[in-house]
């Protein structure tokens, strides 16, 4: 299963969210530093749920990173978060 699959999926199974775009950037980043070859190191989320209502910003990031868990987000180098209600 790829990163970006695998991330949708977490998100989905945690915030059943009314709409998520999850996008693999790394492309993007080829010759900087933390892309690796064969990509999947850069993402950018966007992310409307329920859940996030009454959450601070660094609230909602830190949902997300605990949804994601620990291992995944150690595999990234970068996760842009798009998250409101």
């Amino acid at each position: 299963m790829s990163k970006r699959q695998e991330i949708e999926d977490r998100l989905r199974e945690a915030f059943a969210p009314h709409m998520l775009e999850v996008v693999d950037d790394s492309e993007s980043h080829r010759g900087h530093a933390g892309y690796p070859e064969g990509g999947e190191s850069h993402f950018n989320v966007a992310i409307r749920a329920r859940q996030f209502k009454g959450m601070t910003r660094v609230a909602r990031h830190r949902a997300i990173h605990a949804a994601l868990g620990p291992q995944l987000i150690s595999e990234i180098h970068a996760l842009a978060i798009d998250a409101d209600v």
